[in-house]
């Protein structure tokens, strides 16, 4: 599931509300979409846990019986853990969310990893280039320590070296964690990122 992209996640999400015969809303208009919205896109190679979406039906029924028809309907690698009402008016989970917690496990020794780590959250600033546009990347890391052990959600071969963070997840100042190994002075591509929740205004 981790190489599954934004868009086809929407639709593995679609399609197993359809199998579990549940009335998925549409919106209007000449071309309707399901109202699916997941609360923050999860890059490509990247798995996740404790994900929000949020999710509109036809008609009110009881949560405990959509939970079992989505488990299911569900394919492998994608679960339910929990199923609440919401409040119509509340506002949209994208607008709610102020930050993510990640743990980065990485496939190679990597040296002096607690001395740079030192190093970059005594940093000023961390001067970064993302899609053609200059942005600081230190007020974007809200956290960021050495584990004293992996989360039992997500095994780690002995003696793997790994990083937790917190990085600000709002809509005009996201922090990417492939950015942080990078400014570490690490490979991104031989680490295994794993979100662990996403934190929401009260």
């Amino acid at each position: 599931m981790r190489f599954t992209g934004h868009l086809d996640l929407h639709r593995a999400w679609e399609r197993a509300f359809r199998r579990a015969g549940l009335p998925l809303a549409y919106s209007e208009g000449f071309n309707p979409h399901p109202r699916l919205n997941l609360a923050s896109a999860l890059p490509l190679g990247f798995t996740g846990e404790r994900e929000a979406l949020d999710a509109w039906l036809e008609q009110d029924l009881p949560v405990e019986d959509v939970q079992v028809a989505l488990l299911r309907a569900l394919p492998p690698g994608l679960q339910v853990s929990q199923i609440e009402s919401v409040d119509l008016r509340l506002p949209a989970l994208q607008t709610s969310l102020e930050a993510s917690e990640y743990q980065i496990t990485f496939q190679r020794p990597f040296p002096e990893l607690a001395e740079r780590l030192a190093a970059l959250l005594l940093a000023d600033s961390l001067p970064r280039r993302w899609r053609e546009r200059d942005y600081d990347l230190r007020p974007l890391i809200l956290d960021a320590r050495l584990p004293d052990a992996p989360p039992p959600s997500l095994p780690t071969d002995s003696g793997q070296q790994a990083l937790c963070l917190r990085l600000s997840a709002r809509e005009s100042a996201t922090g990417r964690p492939d950015e942080v190994i990078a400014a570490l002075g690490g490979d991104p591509q031989a680490a295994r990122v794993h979100r662990l929740r996403l934190l929401f205004k009260e």
